[in-house]
């Protein structure tokens, strides 16, 4: 940006570091830098549609005050003031794989509305570098032109601007900013350095020229930009602004009118400050501010009084020090109390969780039982004294808080239909579980259980999985641990993998007497046969040489199986490590280079074809062995295209393919791979449909699960960047092996399977790249295939894509505990309740370990960002449930009777 940075180095222009609070996200940040306040973290959903803003504002301050508005660009701004711009053509921010059009339906607009004298202000969006990042990350060789290109567009209004200055008697403003920053993978929404901090230029010839070396740019926060534009358009601050005037943007006026401007900032902050904390007057933010005020009172007497000596001139420093401590310390108790929680309605959601967890553990012995029912008895709760006691005191409540919370709850402001349905499910569900825990006391005897299902002792993988579980639950309460979440899962699933083996090891290795006693009868058995045989005159040595070859084949064959089953862990254990290299994740060495990175840059393009092309060969070979013929020819098809689609938009290229220039969206290849997935999934659920309706063939479920799992598989494919493909291909794999060689011989019982493969899902999530930073969800899977920004399919696109791990850990469990392999009826009822179970836990404890932690220093950074992944989690694991349900045709047969 040639001219951009001559204007930094030689010009009239001021330049600084804005850092930015998370959530680094477009919606959150246009708010903050109109508003001075900070965001919520639930602005992160509401980025998907921005509803209107009702806060107090810049625009709306300005529009008030007569200015004409106009602007062109992300279309957030208009929904976010829809009535406020005088002239306005928006453009659809969430469809990322166009970088041009979206910028040069901005541009269009500039010749014309430069020549008019009919606007105030002027306000750009554009999106187009932003695009580039998410597509391609900001290394890409599209970024270099792109910044000519806006370096350009600063070039054309600036000097325009110029030349309007000699008609005009005041000075223009020219501000460059930026809502956020951008990861090292091209992504934004989490904290990093890269992602915070954001340029900000003010640009005038008001300013003057600079002289001498360029000095290192100050930093500043997002927030000061509307006080300080505030001020210099004389609009009034926002109401709850938090930010401070920036003191080098004021700098050239007088020191009557620097500290005119300061005491209005810090007139604005302690009436804020006034408002949001009872005990402000001992706050020292507000006694630094009195000091000052009560300094700036004597200065002015003096100036009134014509005092033109060194003593005005230094005690106006004085004064402007003392403005800009106090503001300082306001800003940043402010930042700390602004952040208002809604605590009624956060501890109702908390109870309500609380009870469904209560009642998953006292169902436990009958859900895990060789009935596996699980039969929420309602009635006579509902019909109870104590129910209607207790909506009663509930309502009464409700009432009283609503009726008293000065401040807007979210809860007091639904319906009173909707308010009472509320108490009336925490009512039922605490009765639920009361008449649960007493019938427990009355009858404290476990009902019987399966003896294939469970043992009477306790193994040592299942205090693995118990102490893994509940370590990782309370490992949510440090910042670190959820930082660094991957870690905690890599070492389960490591741990786990070595717990195996050792089960694997006695299994083969440890003879049980039980054996040696039932070797010893068939060994008496046989040689009495051969004495009746004798006796008989039978000759036995022709059906002795054929008994030999077949236990001697049979000796191969679990002598191999006996092998394969020992070295499967190690070999779980060696493709986890190379999942671990391809992808850094985390906070804290997420920045670290890795193999991902490596295939990802331009000079590697070739291997990484080669690697998608190896990857797309292993996946049809692993996916296609249970598949009907009809569907094997779709996944090859469609695995042809997902290669097909990554080479057309550049990813990676065909062997006769000399150079990726003509690449495109992709849009009729992508196309073309959703026909093979719908058509395999609908092939699936033709067959489930078959199974459920017409007869209970557990095959033809089997085979329709299968498909449908093969479907999902192919969809991960396509949505997958290409590097990502080898974590689709050791998913299928392990899978594979732990259910030959692992759960198949050892006989597991599906509580111990189900938990196994909730490890592997997250562990996978992980794999992929994930991370608890919302800057790592890779939003361009939500626009592969579609032309335009459509919400519904760009959202489950986006969500499929980012929890495919657990999802496909999910389904192939489900296909698992539904094959002949599980030879239980009621396995899928018990892989259900644990698996809502295991998922609920940590949920549970997390949401009771944020609240708790809700004036932590990394609240919004670190444990909001989780908090957002484990409420999409809770929507998964639901739908996987309803799932397990359907499927489960021991309950149907049991509804049916």
């Amino acid at each position: 940006m040639p001219y951009t940075t001559q204007l930094v180095e030689k010009g009239t222009c001021h330049s600084f570091i804005a850092e930015v609070k998370p959530p680094t996200v477009t919606m959150p940040r246009i708010k903050a830098l109109m508003t001075g306040s900070i965001p919520g973290f639930i602005d992160v959903i509401m980025n998907l549609n921005s509803p209107a803003l009702s806060e107090d504002n810049l625009i709306w301050q300005a529009k008030t005050a007569g200015k004409r508005i106009i602007f062109y660009g992300d279309d957030t701004w208009v929904k976010l003031f829809p009535k406020h711009f005088v002239e306005y053509d928006g453009t659809t921010s969430f469809f990322v794989s166009d970088y041009t059009e979206v910028d040069d339906n901005v541009t269009r607009h500039l010749d014309s509305v430069l020549k008019r004298e009919d606007w105030d202000i002027l306000i750009l969006h554009y999106l187009g570098l932003d695009h580039i990042g998410h597509l391609t990350g900001p290394n890409s060789p599209l970024v270099g032109p792109k910044l000519y290109e806006m370096d350009n567009i600063l070039k054309k209004i600036h000097t325009s601007l110029l030349s309007k200055e000699e008609e005009s008697s005041l000075p223009n403003l020219l501000i460059v900013c930026g809502d956020h920053g951008m990861s090292e993978t091209g992504s934004h929404g989490g904290s990093s350095e890269e992602e915070v901090h954001t340029p900000l230029l003010f640009i005038s010839s008001a300013f003057e020229k600079r002289n001498g070396p360029l000095k290192q740019s100050e930093l500043v926060q997002q927030t000061d930009l509307a006080a300080t534009l505030a001020i210099g358009l004389g609009l009034p601050i926002s109401r709850n602004s938090v930010g401070n005037i920036i003191l080098s943007v004021i700098e050239g006026k007088t020191m009557r009118e620097q500290l005119r401007f300061l005491h209005l900032n810090g007139f604005q902050l302690s009436t804020l400050l006034q408002e949001n904390m009872p005990t402000y007057e001992k706050d020292p933010g507000f006694e630094h501010f009195k000091i000052a005020e009560k300094s700036h009172g004597n200065w002015i007497k003096l100036y009134l009084e014509g005092n033109n000596s060194e003593v005005l001139l230094n005690l106006g420093k004085k004064v402007l020090k003392q403005y800009l401590e106090a503001l300082k310390i306001l800003s940043s108790s402010l930042s700390k109390q602004v952040a208002q929680y809604d605590m009624y309605s956060m501890m109702v959601g908390t109870v309500i969780v609380l009870e469904v967890l209560l009642l998953l553990l006292l169902s436990m012995p009958k859900a895990l039982s060789s009935r596996a029912e699980f039969e929420v008895p309602l009635s006579p709760p509902l019909f109870s004294l104590l129910f209607y006691l207790m909506c009663l005191m509930l309502c009464a409540v409700h009432v009283i808080v609503c009726t008293s919370a000065e401040s807007l709850c979210y809860f007091c402001s639904i319906s009173w239909l909707m308010a009472v349905g509320v108490m009336m499910l925490i009512s039922a569900l605490m009765c639920v579980i009361l008449s649960a825990f007493g019938k427990m006391l009355e009858n404290p005897k476990l009902p019987a259980k399966n003896p294939a299902v469970s043992n009477s002792s306790w193994s040592e993988l299942d205090v693995l999985m118990l102490a893994g579980t509940v370590g990782h639950a309370m490992s949510l309460g440090a910042s670190s641990f959820v930082e660094e979440e991957h870690q905690t899962w890599y070492f389960l699933i490591n741990t786990l993998c070595l717990a195996l083996c050792q089960e694997i090891c006695r299994h083969y290795f440890l003879v049980k007497e039980c054996d040696l006693q039932l070797s010893t009868a068939v060994k008496q058995n046989f040689e009495d046969i051969e004495e009746t045989a004798q006796c008989r005159n039978v000759d036995i040595s022709s059906c002795d040489s054929k008994l030999g070859k077949v236990s001697s084949s049979g000796e191969f064959l679990k002598g191999s199986e006996k092998w394969m089953g020992l070295a499967s862990p190690w070999i779980i254990l060696i493709c986890c490590r190379l999942l671990r290299s391809l992808n850094q994740t985390g906070v804290q060495w997420g920045h670290r280079p890795d193999f991902g990175h490596w295939l990802t840059s331009s000079e590697h393009k070739a291997v990484l074809s080669l690697l998608a092309a190896i990857s797309l060969v292993m996946i049809f070979i692993l996916v296609q062995r249970r598949c009907s013929l009809v569907s094997k020819i779709a996944m090859a098809l469609g695995l042809l295209g997902v290669y097909s689609y990554r080479a057309a938009i550049g990813n990676i290229v065909f062997p006769w393919q000399q150079d990726s220039k003509d690449i495109s969206k992709g849009i009729i290849e992508a196309r073309f791979v959703y026909v093979f997935v719908l058509g395999i999934i609908f092939t699936g659920t033709k067959d489930l449909l078959k199974s459920q309706v017409i007869s209970a063939d557990c095959k033809s479920k089997s085979i329709g699960l299968w498909e449908v799992y093969s479907g999902l598989v192919l969809l991960a494919a396509l949505l997958f960047r290409p590097h990502n493909l080898p974590v689709l291909v050791f998913c299928l794999l392990i899978q594979m092996i732990m259910t030959r060689c692992i759960w198949k011989p050892l006989k597991f019982d599906a509580a111990q399977i189900t938990i196994m493969h909730y490890w592997f899902g997250q562990a996978f999530f992980y794999f992929q790249g994930n991370s608890n930073s919302i800057a790592s969800v890779d939003i361009t899977a939500g626009f592969v295939g579609l032309n335009n920004y459509v919400e519904i399919p760009a959202i489950f696109l986006t969500g499929f894509a980012t929890y495919a791990g657990p999802l496909l850990w999910a389904i192939h469990l489900l296909c698992y505990l539904s094959s002949g392999i599980s030879r239980n009826s009621a396995a899928m009822g018990h892989g259900c309740f644990c698996y809502a179970l295991i998922c609920s836990v940590p949920v549970t404890v997390y949401i009771i370990l944020v609240t708790g932690l809700r004036y932590h220093l990394f609240i919004w950074s670190v444990f909001s960002p989780k908090l957002l992944y484990e409420g999409v989690r809770v929507f998964i694991t639901a739908a996987v449930c309803l799932f397990f349900t359907a499927m489960d045709q021991n309950r149907s047969q049991k509804i049916h009777d």
